[in-house]
């Protein structure tokens, strides 16, 4: 399609042509302009080609963008299941060791948040190619550690790196992928961060036995390097103008200090709310107060507390929060249940608890394809649907049938955590202003987190007084089924209210739609 129009006023005359992308302006003469103008009209047999040419970069940022979610999975998972091994090599109890899983996960919890703010600030492309080196570093310093402690202090600094490769991933989708495709890329991010938590305790059990404790490490040496390459080739120059506002330190330091508390109060004392635990739960609590009252009044806050009275978002950071809670639900009492209630040996345990990752890196990316097709409020309720009718049959079908109840309630439970994960995701970060995508990342991934380590103490501690026993590792099959039940009606409580949230704001979004 070509447009050629010739414009005149008083002082100038100009000629318009365009072919398709660009126009030119040849006329010459007495008070006459030259004018060049770049235009969007796009002939229709034009614009496939310009979408092949943008095809390739997304492809491989995509790549990049997936392997920077994969390895901090990766992290997590696989370091569990050498904890019994950690405990030979070092001589050292098991609450000992198991700072080394605790060190990487408080440092993802409490700084997640700042690495998504210095991401806007200081530029996420350098960033998060600073957090892929910090994480590679780490990994690689972990490997040969020494000590115990040396150990669980390089576990610390890969969560760092962990954070910032975490914050920062979801931030370059808003910026990288166009808007129709942001649902399947939420999807292929949700997969690959399921592939890391599927495959992480097999990887992690195989390198062990080969090679001992430190490849489990030193194996993302080498995916650091690849990961950092792709990276550095895919990703877009940050641009040169970035947000000049400072940082927050004391904010950030506030926060980190609450979040440090909270997390420490639900996950120290393996289960007993004690003395120290209700402290440190009160002292977060405070925190939050006095973190709130800081933000509110410094000049360039770490999150701005008016970001949280956005009905949209906070329905959405709740609704992360009440969804991460119950998924982990399934990762502390399924075991239980497996070993001890069924008599499974610990390799069934390990095969049936790796059920929901496979499923769920099976339906990742098609959750994230129904996004873009559905739009995000329809998945998300629909996903929160499917999470309470799989709560409530894990409450039910295991009493009923065994091992096929408990596979079936899984395989109904998880495809609904995935489309709500890509279609929630996708509500938070598609309409996020370029210079906040950063800091929202990270409060989303807290929001998960916070699900993830409340739902591993406080379910786990309903679980264990739901068996009525005075030590769930010798209650009776009975009493575990019990707990399960209680446990999961519980869970499927908690997803109807995140359901009820869903509906609340689906309604809201078509009513304002109707009124614009």
């Amino acid at each position: 399609m070509a447009l050629n129009a010739r414009i005149k006023c008083n002082r100038c005359t100009f000629r318009l042509v365009t072919n398709g992308t660009r126009s030119v302006a040849p006329v010459r003469g007495p008070q006459q302009t030259d004018f060049a103008v770049k235009t969007t009209i796009a002939d229709r047999d034009t614009a496939p080609a310009a979408d092949a040419t943008r095809a390739g970069p997304v492809l491989w940022t995509l790549v990049s963008l997936s392997l920077s979610m994969l390895l901090p999975s990766l992290g997590t998972s696989s370091a569990n299941v050498a904890l019994p091994n950690f405990a030979d090599a070092f001589g050292a109890s098991f609450q000992a060791v198991q700072w080394i899983v605790l060190a990487y996960l408080l440092a993802i919890t409490t700084l997640i948040v700042s690495a998504g703010r210095l991401g806007d600030m200081a530029g996420r492309r350098r960033l998060l190619l600073a957090g892929i080196v910090l994480f590679t570093v780490a990994s690689g310093v972990c490997g040969m550690a020494p000590s115990l402690w040396l150990l669980i202090a390089a576990r610390a600094v890969q969560g760092l790196g962990a954070a910032i490769m975490m914050a920062l991933t979801m931030a370059f989708v808003g910026e990288t992928v166009p808007k129709e495709r942001t649902g399947s890329a939420m999807g292929l991010l949700g997969t690959m961060s399921a592939i890391g938590t599927a495959f992480g305790p097999s990887l992690g059990g195989i390198l062990i036995a080969a090679f001992g404790w430190p490849a489990i490490f030193l194996v993302n040496v080498p995916l650091g390097i690849l990961t950092f390459i792709l990276a550095f080739r895919a990703l877009p120059k940050d641009r040169s103008e970035r947000n000049a506002g400072g940082f927050d330190g004391l904010g950030t330091l506030l926060l980190a200090l609450t979040l440090a508390a909270y997390a420490l109060a639900m996950t120290i004392g393996r289960g007993h709310f004690a003395a120290l635990n209700a402290g440190l739960l009160l002292a977060s609590v405070i925190g939050i107060g006095v973190f709130v009252f800081v933000e509110a009044r410094v000049a360039s806050p770490l999150v701005r507390p008016a970001m949280f009275r956005e009905p949209m978002l906070a329905r959405s950071l709740a609704m992360n929060v009440l969804v991460s809670t119950v998924i982990m639900t399934t990762f502390v009492v399924g075991p239980f249940y497996l070993a001890r209630g069924l008599g499974l040996d610990p390799a069934g345990v390990g095969l049936v608890m790796s059920i929901g990752p496979l499923i769920s890196v099976l339906t990742g990316f098609p959750a994230g394809r129904l996004v873009d097709h559905l739009g995000a409020p329809v998945v998300v309720v629909g996903g929160l649907a499917a999470l309470a009718a799989g709560s409530f049959a894990l409450s039910v079908l295991p009493a009923l049938f065994g091992l096929a109840g408990y596979v079936a309630g899984i395989a109904i439970l998880t495809p609904g955590y995935q489309l709500f994960q890509a279609a929630n995701n996708t509500t938070v970060m598609m309409d996020v202003r370029a210079d906040q995508r950063g800091v929202v990342s990270g409060v989303l991934n807290l929001s998960r987190n916070l699900g993830l380590i409340t739902g591993a103490s406080v379910m786990g501690a309903v679980f264990a007084v739901s068996t009525a026993a005075a030590d769930i590792a010798t209650a009776s099959p009975g009493a575990l089924i019990s707990g399960l039940r209680t446990t999961f009606v519980i869970a499927g409580v908690l997803i109807v209210v995140a359901l009820v949230v869903a509906l609340v704001v689906a309604i809201a979004r078509r009513v304002g739609d109707r009124h614009r």
